[in-house]
């Protein structure tokens, strides 16, 4: 029977070169130059911190292009609210989330249901979703009416099968 799995994974490699890229742009351009801004890459979060709102605004903007240029989707990143931090400096937290929550996968679930193709059936394994189907093309409109769909997670379509 045909089937594929909806995953919603992050590249950690990945993020961890445009963690560093943006480092490395901090250290080089002028107007990050006498503000202390960093970045600091943890196990599921990224710490940014500056002297100044402005330039924290700045960093957390170098760091989602650099994101974007390498294909990580901003829909895995959350950011948190401007605290304030020691010296006068102010930092932000920005959370990594890979996976499909359980409510999120109820809401994937009901929404290929929803679709009413016949022969489509989804069920969750762990922190993916199975889908699977009598007719291939079947599975390819789920696969392309998922892709229009905004879940406010980045989803993957892996391991189709025939």
């Amino acid at each position: 029977m045909p089937s594929f799995d909806i995953v919603s994974e992050l590249d950690n490699q990945e993020v961890k070169n445009a963690v560093d890229q943006a480092s490395r742009e901090f250290t080089q351009r002028y107007d990050f130059k006498d503000t202390q801004t960093s970045i600091q890459l943890g196990e599921d979060e990224i710490k940014l911190n500056s002297s100044t709102e402005d330039r924290l605004a700045a960093a957390k903007q170098v760091l989602e292009e650099k994101f974007v240029k390498r294909k990580i989707s901003l829909k895995a990143v959350e950011f948190g609210n401007v605290t304030d931090a020691a010296g006068g400096s102010v930092s932000q937290t920005a959370t990594l989330t890979a996976g499909i929550s359980s409510d999120k996968a109820k809401e994937l679930n009901k929404f290929i249901k929803e679709m009413g193709l016949k022969g489509i059936q989804s069920q969750t394994q762990g922190e993916q979703l199975r889908v699977t189907g009598k007719k291939r093309d079947d599975l390819q409109a789920v696969i392309a009416t998922m892709k229009e769909e905004n879940f406010n997670i980045p989803l993957q379509f892996v391991n189709f099968r025939d």
